[in-house]
């Protein structure tokens, strides 16, 4: 069984302690859902098992390898989805599906992807026509367009309605069920049986809190 592991985990962005000691491990077909309030470190984690941050300290790994060892395989590997859609706003919504799917494989599930998420009536729309909430489910979209072993979802939610959750709820659901998995930070509900919640208020470090209180200057 594939493993994600993360173990020790420390993030600094500035001169900011964002979480330290924070650990985990999701087996394929998991699940692990990020909670926390605002400024916890729940997009910096993300960034982190994306490849894009490095962490100050600790460890990933994928099957017991260190990602290290093999980053390009490591990003291969995976989707992430974050605040931006990245659409080009003259490109109809099959052709930005195509390009994205294209980075990454040469069969390309462009139906399935459009169906998944609704997107069949408005396929030849250029992006520029499409409302935030269109946007946003076209960004999703591209999960499901071309696989990936490992989905890592900033705030997947944001600006959807009831039935793209439901529709978002179902792709993961699916993606699962391939042996999969799903990272997925949230401050909405949302459905994911069987996940695990790592809280990342429980991953505050001292030092971060204490230092609002004190001025460069003053901390050691």
């Amino acid at each position: 069984m594939t493993l994600f592991a993360g173990q020790g985990l420390v993030c600094v962005r500035g001169e900011r302690m964002v979480f330290a000691g924070l650990g985990f491990v999701v087996p394929s077909g998991g699940a692990l859902l990020l909670t926390g309030p605002n400024g916890s470190g729940k997009s910096s984690l993300l960034r982190v098992l994306a490849g894009l941050l490095p962490p100050a300290a600790g460890s990933l790994a994928w099957d017991g390898e260190p990602i290290v060892k093999d980053r390009a395989a490591h990003r291969a590997r995976l989707h992430f989805v974050g605040h931006q859609d990245a659409l080009k706003p003259l490109l109809t919504v099959t052709e930005t599906l195509a390009f994205w799917s294209g980075l990454r494989t040469d069969t390309p599930k462009l139906d399935a992807a459009l169906s998944r998420f609704r997107l069949s009536p408005l396929a030849a729309t250029q992006c520029r026509l499409l409302s935030a909430g269109q946007r946003h489910r076209l960004s999703l979209a591209r999960l499901v367009a071309s696989p990936a072993a490992l989905w890592l979802l900033d705030e997947p939610t944001t600006g959807l309605d009831r039935d793209a959750v439901a529709d978002l709820e179902a792709a993961i659901a699916g993606h699962r069920a391939d042996g999969g998995i799903a990272i997925v930070s949230t401050h909405t509900p949302i459905a994911l049986p069987g996940a695990d919640e790592l809280n990342m208020a429980a991953f505050a470090p001292r030092q971060a809190m204490a230092a609002e209180t004190f001025s460069n200057d003053e901390w050691v």
